[in-house]
């Protein structure tokens, strides 16, 4: 089915980010150009790769059949949510059952999302910590929220002198937000609404006429956002600063960071 004639797929995990089972009707199961196959629904609880934040996995199963689809990658396309995968012990045959208008049954793999979620809400309140230890006038660039490396990047410098000093207290900051907590929360806003959550600043890119979806945790001023997050910020457990690194060149700092690993 051509992406042309597809509908955007409603995201689910915008309205609850910690729903890890859902429903939805299948709408085609196709190769895609790059040969791998790809399953569109009308609706996704899994999260595309995208905003710095690793694509969910799990599986993807037709009801009442024994029909399974592995979902190993998400992507997102002009608004169309892509699953790729393969089905389990996959024959033409059963391929082909996957027709279009059956419902489908959808878990995402609880840990990965877990992680993937923990990982992004530290990106988020290591900005925090940036404006509460006087460090707000830098301004966030770049997140990457992966397991392997996570770092923020922001644009202008921090004094050489004062590099160790402002590690420290970072780390010491984003901890005492951890241990105090908070509650965490997503939604669409009216642009007005959400340039006052995010204390009256919202970047170009955010149109003037649309309704951003707004991040905000605990007390800390909001922030447009797509990604999942913890529930409440103590879920982060810890976060480690490992480095603050610069690229003179570009005139960009990145604060590198790694937090505890899952119990």
């Amino acid at each position: 089915m051509a992406s042309s004639s597809l509908s955007p797929t409603k995201l689910d995990y915008f309205d609850d980010m910690w729903k890890l089972q859902s429903r939805a009707i299948l709408l085609s199961l196709s190769k895609g150009e790059d040969g791998r196959t790809a399953l569109v629904l009308d609706r996704t609880i899994f999260h595309p790769q995208g905003g710095g934040q690793p694509a969910d996995t799990g599986f993807i199963a037709v009801k009442d059949s024994d029909l399974k689809f592995v979902a190993e990658d998400v992507r997102s396309k002009d608004g169309i949510v892509y699953h790729y995968g393969f089905v389990e012990n996959s024959v033409e045959e059963m391929e082909s059952k996957f027709e279009k208008g059956k419902e489908v049954f959808l878990r995402v793999d609880e840990a990965r999302r877990k992680l993937n979620s923990r990982l992004h809400s530290a990106g988020h309140l290591l900005d925090a910590s940036m404006r509460n230890v006087g460090l707000g006038d830098l301004e966030p660039t770049k997140g990457y929220h992966f397991p392997q490396g996570p770092y923020v990047e922001y644009k202008g410098t921090v004094p050489q002198k004062d590099i160790e000093i402002k590690q420290k207290e970072l780390e010491l900051e984003a901890n005492a937000l951890i241990s105090r907590g908070g509650k965490v929360s997503a939604a669409l806003l009216p642009y007005e609404e959400a340039c006052k959550l995010c204390g009256d600043f919202l970047p170009d890119y955010i149109p003037k006429d649309s309704t951003p979806r707004i991040v905000k945790l605990g007390d800390s001023p909001g922030c447009p956002c797509g990604g999942t997050h913890v529930s409440d910020i103590s879920e982060i457990k810890s976060l480690t600063v490992r480095s603050i690194c610069f690229n003179i060149f570009i005139n960009r700092c990145s604060q590198f960071f790694s937090i505890m690993s899952m119990k």
